[in-house]
């Protein structure tokens, strides 16, 4: 046998290693989602809860979302809604779903003149936490979390064996267009990885900690000057010697909507802040995703040096059979989740589960790709607005734009009806 060939059996025979030892960890990842789940009706409220969810721009189907966020099953908790701009238009939005619901209030932090805007909501909103709130939760604006949420997130945070609680999205793609089933497929693979203990990381869109440990552990000085709030906070979290400890219940399912740029510039953003905040994660990210492609590449090489040979065929077509019979085992498994996180939503979520079957290895591509354009540039846009990072993780604001819908997440056709019909009642 040829070098070429050998290092070929040898790149594929190290994906279907790692792609053995990933079924595993999502069969694992579903044990643990199945058992939390089972037992959510056994938590109650901890004590008083400080919700702060940072807007900008209509998110898709920002309406519902913050109802989903007022109508808790947790009596004893305030939300907060932070904005950069009385013009933003999400103001409107909010002001008429806190009338609705009697709840809530409206924060106007103004624009940011150093770090991200999302992190200069967060530092106006936790500038002076009031002693009554005994812990303090986060959620983005893009999350519609189910009616148990706040009070999954921070059963567990009694302050000993926890430092924080945090969950994770599940994109919901509004329309089966290419781009949402490929970024489904990135995203329901990413959260198989986690388990019990998430060593440190939260999740800036559905996180939770208690107002002692987050003044102790100085989150608001690692948020200083810095983009990635959950990055950033992560930083800190890593020097308590409690875990943090990731919540199936406080998962929450986020509307999907966008283009094939939106997706690319999505991805390369998450991988963009990592290495600047996370670069032990973000090598890390970067060296996972190599084997399970290059795999593919090897098999292409493979097939070409052995072709018109009968034997290497049936060598080549069975090693195929393998990793994409692998392939569709861990898709299998993370596509079951859907049934254990959002039930009610499987009949919807069908087209995005059998995409995920059949085609995780091009998603994998596709993450592949727009994770290794974050080794390049130090730029990125956010939310209209576009920023520079520096080696030290702090920010520079190259320009800020006009409100805009966000980078993934794509107003629809009803939902600018339906905003548009809401502001003429208002007025």
């Amino acid at each position: 046998m040829d070098a070429v060939s050998l290092v070929a059996l040898l790149l594929i025979s190290a994906g279907l290693l790692q792609s053995l030892l990933l079924a595993l960890q999502s069969w694992e990842h579903r044990r643990y989602a199945r058992s939390c789940m089972a037992s959510r009706d056994r938590f109650g409220p901890r004590g008083r809860v400080l919700v702060i969810s940072p807007c900008k721009g209509v998110d898709l189907g920002l309406a519902d979302n913050l109802r989903a966020l007022l109508d808790q099953d947790y009596d004893d908790y305030d939300v907060v809604f932070v904005v950069e701009s009385e013009d933003d238009p999400a103001c409107a939005v909010i002001r008429w779903v806190s009338a609705e619901r009697r709840r809530g209030r409206l924060l106007v932090a103004g624009r940011a003149a150093g770090g991200g805007q999302k992190i200069h909501n967060l530092l106006a909103a936790t500038a002076e936490i009031d002693p009554q709130y005994e812990l303090v939760a986060f959620v983005d604006s893009d999350a519609r979390p189910r009616r148990d949420w706040l009070r999954l997130l921070v059963s567990r945070l009694d302050g000993r064996e926890y430092c924080a609680a945090t969950g994770y999205r599940w994109f919901v793609p509004q329309r089966a267009t290419p781009a949402n089933l490929l970024l489904y497929s990135i995203n329901s693979a990413l959260m198989t990885l986690l388990g019990k203990r998430s060593h440190g990381l939260v999740w800036g869109g559905s996180w939770a900690i208690r107002r002692e440990d987050f003044l102790r552990l100085n989150i608001r000085g690692h948020w200083q000057g810095a983009l990635s709030d959950d990055l950033a906070a992560g930083q800190a979290l890593r020097a308590d010697p409690r875990p943090t400890r990731f919540e199936p219940g406080a998962v929450v399912c986020s509307p999907l909507h966008g283009t094939i740029g939106q997706l690319f510039e999505f991805v390369r953003r998450q991988y963009m802040m990592a290495r600047f905040y996370a670069p032990h994660w973000w090598r890390f990210g970067l060296a996972v995703l190599l084997p399970g492609n290059l795999a593919w590449a090897a098999l292409a090489v493979l097939a070409w040096r052995w072709r018109g040979d009968a034997a290497g065929g049936w060598t080549v077509a069975a090693l195929a059979a393998a990793l994409f019979g692998l392939s569709m085992l861990r898709a299998a498994m993370r596509q079951s989740l859907a049934r254990v996180y959002f039930p009610d939503m499987a009949a919807s979520l069908r087209a995005a589960r059998w995409f995920d079957l059949v085609a995780a290895p091009l998603a994998a591509l596709a993450h592949a790709l727009g994770a290794w354009a974050s080794v390049f540039g130090r730029t990125l846009s956010w939310r209209g607005t576009r920023y520079r990072l520096h080696a030290n993780g702090q920010v520079e604001i190259i320009s800020a734009g006009r409100f805009v819908a966000p980078d993934v997440l794509a107003e629809s056709p009803d939902d600018r009806e339906e905003q548009r019909g809401k502001r003429r009642r208002a007025a």
